[in-house]
């Protein structure tokens, strides 16, 4: 009997409503954690969830049973959850309409990897707007500008 064979990876890109710095050092790891989980449960493969405190950079291996639209709105809506449950923050918690997804050969694993792994070193030079546009233009993805996220400078 024939089997399906993929291999698609994807990177993920999300923010905090009003791009509020509202991820805190403090549980910042248990979040990106508990994102793993969420992918990993789907049935995908984890490689790397990271981000700053007001956006998230997830990298996995997609099966191609489940639409990343699906496991996008689960990884948002059981994060949120994640965060009001464990009172991480005293006022309500949600992320932005949208995001991003990027796919990527096997042969990019490491560098996005490395990239995804350093987010505050880039950070320091660079705001998430650039960032953001940079990954679009690599894509060469069409936009319009009033689609983007709310950029807060």
């Amino acid at each position: 009997m024939p089997g399906t064979y993929s291999q698609l990876y994807i990177q993920v890109v999300f923010s905090v409503k009003g791009r509020e710095a509202l991820i805190r050092k403090e549980w910042k790891d248990d979040l990106h954690k508990y994102i793993s989980g969420i992918i990993k449960g789907k049935g995908h493969k984890p490689i790397i969830v990271n981000g700053m405190p007001d956006h998230i950079h997830a990298f996995f291996g997609l099966k191609p049973a489940m639409a990343i639209s699906d496991i996008v709105r689960d990884i948002k809506n059981n994060s949120t959850n994640f965060i009001h449950e464990n009172k991480y923050l005293k006022t309500r918690f949600s992320w932005q309409e949208g995001y991003g997804a990027f796919s990527y050969s096997h042969s990019q694993i490491n560098d996005l990897y490395n990239y995804i792994l350093n987010q505050e070193t880039h950070h320091q030079k660079r705001s998430f707007r650039d960032e953001y546009l940079e990954i679009l233009k690599k894509n060469d993805i069409t936009y319009d500008d009033k689609y983007l996220f709310e950029w807060y400078e």
